[in-house]
């Protein structure tokens, strides 16, 4: 594997950046300590937590109980009554009770309403990321860290950073997750379904550091390396910086699945209250993506197809047979055994990630925040197809995807407190540059049994190519504006109101279509733009704590998804298309719009926990990909399927019935239909009153958990409906259970082991089991885009992933 080329780093900056929906949270999934939001504190204070929401806790002299959440674990607060609406927190001690370096969202699907998939348990292969929050998929939710926008988390993000090469699991101080599509100062042009802010660990006040190693099934190896400068001056400027590398081999097939990172971060105070922070992120990866799947493929062969790769000459001599038409005896009897199997698909990229925040309070009222970033890219993705040969005689070659991201921005927000109020405004302005070239490189030939050229190594960069196959140039100018007031008329009611407004213009350039691989009449949508322009789009929310335990929230938003950048035929983007489509659908192109009303309720005592969180969404102008033919070259086009209307409710109750013994269900109903049929090609596909696809209508999740001197152990399973995989609901996918279960122990708690080990402050040693039943079961969904029906050829269409079988992790991490 490619190593850290340290001459290339430096030090970007980044700065934090508030969350402001209204309510402050209180925190869910925390350790027993409290973690009480102080008012305007500098990153790292002790025993204080930053957040842009006035302090309302009421004055107390004695600890309080410990309360229950209604979601996972425990949280406690110094006051019997502490905000939070409709956000949830996630803490890193919930992330690491998961096997070292396990993709955060997968633990965040621990949630009511949540959904993450992907073909392996750790949520590293970024091929098969997908994550559903109350029927919104993660291209239509918010994703930031520390303010700074990640973008819509597509494997080829166009607009910004996949969360997992963002930061390091173990540098994730905590998520907030907004359930609602309010949100009116994050940095996000998506967040129709929510948003998900990562908050970045700080530097610790002392010197030291952890040093971590993970293992497991299929060859799987995690290191981590953190080293933290502690305070460096009266002043207290301290930084720290990181190193991660994740290795192992993919479960189904031959490859590697390589991620390494590069985090860093520094902290200047200025007096008190205000800092000056850095933030600098690296990211390397090399992954071979877990082969696609088709129902037909699963009913007559079975799970374990695999793509022809093995690092050896016979698997390419199959992938040659396989283009001439000679398949695998297993395949016999399929409908299309050309597309069952390739040769190899891959994932290559490379980012930097930086940006430097301004904390400043200027009076006792007034704080001010402002950040600039920046983000470069240069990904590849490749895939060896058989279905256009190289100048040598093979019948193959390899198509290199080959995105680049140049993108920087600026956020900047201004909040005034008095006794009652908390009033703020700001400005986000984001200039993006998206490229989307597509290469075809020779493939070595096989004659009379031997190479003609040495076999390329799939994860490295291909150069030289023989063609240029498509290409389309964007540039993106965002501008968001906000402004928000939460009220505080009586003590523990917060009253809130804000708006935002967006302008977001995209223009697409450089257009080209391969005559030899469409054909000489296809012509890329090239030339053309379109602007979304909402000046006004509200958000309202009240959170009213009452009798001390239970609280009442409701809240009321729009919000508006702007078009998509992601290239031809990737994504359901009006640009991703002909200049014929292009044209054609311009009159009905909208941007997608939506309108959320949720309410909820919670108890929370020190021995149980309650919550009932229901919505209704109003999704309009939804715009999907709809395929037909092979997951290869399909008949692709963007559609507006009209609207969505969506109906759910999550019910979570927590008990302990043994002190640190605690037991977590949720429930969750989504009702989720089409409310208009699609024409396509003359046809009417039926699809008003069906179930959207990919998502369950019923989700069921538990939690046993128990701590106990230095002991934590786990047990979980959770449960979900069948999913629609054809969008006229022709075709579903089963439904299936998954069960994991793990256990820690801090070995310093025993004296002879503290004794001997002095300068380590824990040594924490971790085993876990996913998939402990080891049941069959479809993790992802809609990858490649999903087929109307039966009739368009939904069976024979590769476009879900399996899910991966049962796997063993260790690790074992020493804090210093």
């Amino acid at each position: 594997m490619q190593m850290i080329p340290f001459s290339r780093l430096c030090l970007f900056s980044t700065m934090l950046i508030s969350i402001g929906i209204g309510p402050a949270a209180a925190q869910t999934g925390t350790s027993s300590k409290s973690r009480v939001p102080a008012r305007h504190a500098h990153p790292g204070q002790s025993n204080k937590t930053y957040s842009a929401k006035p302090d309302t806790r009421s004055p107390t002299t004695k600890e309080d109980p410990v309360f229950l959440s209604s979601t996972s674990e425990t949280y406690s607060v110094k006051a019997p009554h502490v905000t939070q609406g409709a956000l949830v927190t996630v803490s890193q001690k919930l992330l690491s009770q998961a096997p070292a370096g396990t993709n955060p969202l997968k633990v965040l699907s621990q949630l009511p309403g949540v959904m993450f998939q992907s073909a392996e348990p750790q949520g590293i292969d970024i091929w098969s990321q997908q994550l559903f929050m109350h029927g919104f998929q993660q291209y239509e939710i918010g994703f930031t860290l520390d303010g700074i926008p990640l973008g819509e988390q597509s494997l080829r993000n166009y607009n910004g950073l996949n969360s997992l090469l963002a930061i390091s699991s173990e540098n994730v101080a905590r998520i907030d997750v907004s359930q609602s599509a309010g949100a009116e100062d994050v940095a996000s042009t998506s967040n129709l379904g929510g948003s998900l802010a990562y908050v970045s660990r700080d530097p610790s006040h002392k010197f030291g550091g952890t040093v971590s190693q993970g293992f497991g099934s299929y060859a799987n190896y995690h290191t981590f390396l953190r080293l933290d400068s502690g305070d460096l001056n009266r002043t207290g400027t301290r930084f720290y910086t990181s190193y991660s590398r994740q290795d192992g081999q993919i479960w189904k097939g031959v490859g590697d699945q390589f991620v390494q990172q590069v985090n860093a971060k520094l902290v200047q105070p200025l007096g008190e209250e205000s800092f000056i922070s850095a933030y600098f992120d690296w990211a390397d990866q090399h992954q071979f993506s877990t082969p696609d799947a088709s129902p037909e493929v699963i009913q007559k062969v079975g799970y374990n197809v695999t793509n022809y790769y093995n690092g050896k000459t016979s698997g390419l001599q199959a992938a040659i047979n396989a283009a001439n038409g000679i398949y695998p005896a297993s395949f016999t009897g399929l409908e299309d055994p050309a597309d069952s199997a390739y040769y190899d698909a891959t994932l290559n990229g490379e980012d930097y990630l930086g940006g430097l925040r301004a904390h400043l309070k200027l009076t006792d009222h007034i704080v001010w925040d402002t950040t600039v970033y920046g983000h470069s890219e240069t990904n590849q993705t490749t895939w060896t197809t058989p279905y256009f040969p190289s100048p040598n005689g093979s019948p193959l070659s390899e198509l290199r995807k080959a995105p680049e991201i140049q993108r920087f921005g600026i956020l900047s927000q201004i909040h005034y407190d008095t006794d009652h109020n908390r009033i703020g405004g700001g400005v986000w302005y984001e200039n993006n540059n998206f490229r989307s070239p597509q290469y075809a490189f020779e493939m070595p030939n096989i004659v009379d049994g031997k190479l003609t050229s040495q076999l390329p190594n799939p994860l490295t960069y291909w150069n030289n190519p023989f063609a240029k196959i498509f290409n389309q140039d964007y540039n993106t100018n965002t501008l968001t504006t906000f402004v928000q007031d939460t009220y505080r008329p009586i003590e523990h009611l917060a009253l809130h109101f804000g708006f935002k407004s967006v302008l977001n213009t995209t223009r697409v350039g450089n257009g080209y279509a391969n005559a030899d691989y469409y054909g000489s009449a296809t012509r890329l949508a090239s030339g053309v733009g379109l602007t979304t322009a909402k000046a006004f789009l509200p958000h309202i929310s009240a959170d009213w704590h009452f009798m001390k335990h239970h609280e009442l929230f409701f809240d009321i938003s729009e919000n508006v998804h702007t078009y998509a950048q992601c290239g031809y035929k990737l994504c359901a983007s009006p640009f991703a298309v002909t200049q014929s489509a292009f044209d054609a659908g311009k009159s009905s192109f909208r941007p997608e719009t939506a309108w959320t009303y949720a309410i909820g309720y919670r108890y929370s005592s020190e021995r149980a926990g309650l919550s009932l969180y229901g919505y209704r969404t109003n999704f309009n102008n939804r715009l999907q990909q709809v395929t037909s033919g092979s997951a290869v070259n399909p008949y692709s086009t963007v559609a507006n399927v009209g609207g969505v209307t969506m109906n759910g409710v999550d019910a979570a109750l927590t008990i302990m019935p043994l002190h640190n013994l605690i037991f977590t269900n949720s429930f969750s109903y989504n009702h989720a239909t089409y409310d208009n049929n699609i024409t396509e090609a003359g046809i009417t596909y039926r699809l008003k009153g069906t179930q959207i696809v990919n998502y369950p209508r019923y989700m069921y999740k538990t939690r046993l958990s128990y701590d106990w001197k230095g002991l934590t152990a786990y047990v979980d399973a959770s449960y979900n409906s069948s999913r629609t995989y054809s969008y006229t609901g022709d075709v579903k996918v089963p439904s299936y259970w998954l069960s994991n279960l793990g256990i820690q122990y801090n070995l310093t708690k025993l004296k002879a082991v503290h004794q001997s080990i002095r300068p380590v402050k824990d040594l924490i040693l971790s085993f876990s089991v996913a998939n402990l039943q080891n049941n069959h079961y479809i993790a992802t969904m809609g990858e490649n885009g999903n087929p109307l029906s039966i009739a368009t050829g939904a069976m024979s269409y590769q476009s879900f992933l399996v899910g991966a079988p049962r796997m063993f992790f260790g690790s074992l991490t020493a804090n210093f």
